[in-house]
């Protein structure tokens, strides 16, 4: 009897990982107008271009009939189920997941499903998700792997910087009056996630500056207390995210994997948006 791994499509594994660690995926979706898709079915150069056209998107949570067949797909064969989702601060999917888990056990009576709380998105819902299934494939318990992944979200920390204001201000994360401010002055906020809401870490003037002081809380952190795993993330500026990810190599003598944000979360901070996601060995919070 194995552990299975279920997570959304906002964890933005590649493929490769997702394939080495056996991590199925129910996708998020996106409507422009009357034209709705799969997160999973667009690449983010095609998104970006149409978001560019058309204006920013809705999202939506995963369909209840697209997370059942999921969750029915892992208990099915009598193997359990870990499921980790995006944090319940931002989106239905681990709401609905729980009443999705509901019915699957109305039909599989003897199923063992856990459903988690990220907290976050992106590769901090990743980093959770990857060391539930690492813990998974060295054949330990339900239990064991669940609380891999929530021992995880203790450990790790996201820190990302906007372009500019705007998208989150259409989105609502950010009031209009503060996002003219911000951009008429420069002050770029370093935005991170704490108890599952996007947060204020602190502002600087300048991405430049912006950019070393994310740098700073970085090396602070994982010189307090150690690190696990590193990426850069970015959101439609691969270079820049080549840059960032030397600078962090240089100083922590490490390699940096370099990600893609993808649409969902890309359409409420913007085309590019960088980022940081680390987790360290101690706990840092």
């Amino acid at each position: 009897m194995a552990v299975q791994i279920l997570t959304d499509s906002t964890s933005y594994l590649s493929e490769e990982i997702r394939k080495e660690l056996d991590i199925r995926v129910v996708s998020l979706g996106l409507s422009f107008g009357n034209e709705s898709m799969k997160e999973t079915d667009i690449d983010n150069e095609s998104f970006y271009q149409m978001m560019a056209q058309k204006g920013i998107p809705t999202s939506s949570q995963p369909s209840v009939g697209d997370l059942e067949k999921e969750m029915i797909s892992g208990v099915e064969k009598g193997d359990q189920l870990c499921c980790i989702f995006m944090s319940s601060e931002m989106s239905g999917t681990f709401s609905t997941a729980q009443l999705v888990k509901e019915m699957v056990l109305e039909k599989y009576e003897d199923a063992k499903i856990a459903v988690i709380d990220s907290k976050s998105n992106c590769m901090q819902l990743g980093f959770s998700v990857i060391q539930a299934a690492r813990t998974a494939k060295a054949g330990m318990s339900l239990e064991k792997v669940s609380q891999a992944a929530l021992e995880n979200i203790n450990k790790s920390r996201f820190l990302f910087i906007p372009e500019n204001l705007d998208y989150l201000r259409k989105g609502g994360r950010i009031g209009g009056a503060s996002a003219l401010l911000g951009n008429l002055f420069k002050i770029i906020p370093i935005l991170t996630v704490e108890n599952g809401k996007t947060s204020v870490l602190m502002k600087v003037r300048t991405k430049g500056n912006a950019l070393r002081a994310m740098v700073d809380q970085v090396v602070k952190d994982i010189s307090e207390k150690g690190l696990g795993e590193i990426a850069v993330e970015h959101i439609n500026c691969k270079q820049e995210a080549k840059e960032l990810a030397k600078v962090i190599k240089e100083k922590l003598n490490v390699n940096i994997d370099i990600m893609d944000i993808g649409p969902v979360i890309g359409l409420h901070v913007g085309p590019g948006t960088l980022g940081i996601v680390y987790y360290t060995l101690k706990d840092i919070r």
